[in-house]
């Protein structure tokens, strides 16, 4: 079980007075990927001309461009709502980036304009991620939007 509690006060910790976005993402990347159990890949993809781009990440290596609407990610962002996907490979038009994956999570981020990123949580369990999950994580998405993207 984790302390989302306790993440959102580390992530406020790193975060804070600091100027430095990409900083700030690869650690809250890396925080999210060492307190969470059972995961193989969280990062950040952001909007970048009409698509997602990988951004600050832990994990294997990623797709680098993901189309608005397309897979988990892209769907999320367009839409702009959390998915959490039980089965990956369930889900109709999903970017296997990861063969190993077969659950995640996708929050956007949304910068004064909407959309600007999301964020990607995956696993290699099937139906890994649940409600505790979905809210502990849009928890600490609002404090990401707060500390990176409203600035």
């Amino acid at each position: 079980m984790t302390d989302y509690s306790l993440l959102c006060e580390q992530l406020q910790a790193l975060s804070e007075n600091n100027p430095h976005r990409i900083a700030k993402l690869a650690n809250a990347s890396a925080l999210i990927y060492s307190t969470l159990d059972r995961l193989n890949w969280a990062g950040f993809y952001t909007l970048e001309g009409g698509k997602l781009v990988l951004g600050p990440f832990q994990g294997k290596p990623a797709c680098i461009e993901i189309p608005l609407g397309r897979g988990v990610c892209g769907t999320a962002a367009k839409e702009d709502r959390t998915l959490v996907v039980a089965d990956v490979h369930a889900f109709r038009g999903h970017i296997a980036c990861d063969c190993a994956s077969n659950s995640e999570i996708v929050i956007p981020l949304h910068d004064k304009a909407g959309v600007t990123a999301v964020l990607d949580i995956d696993s290699p369990e099937v139906n890994r991620f649940t409600e505790e999950d979905r809210v502990g994580l849009e928890r600490f998405a609002r404090i990401l939007e707060d500390l990176v993207f409203a600035e």
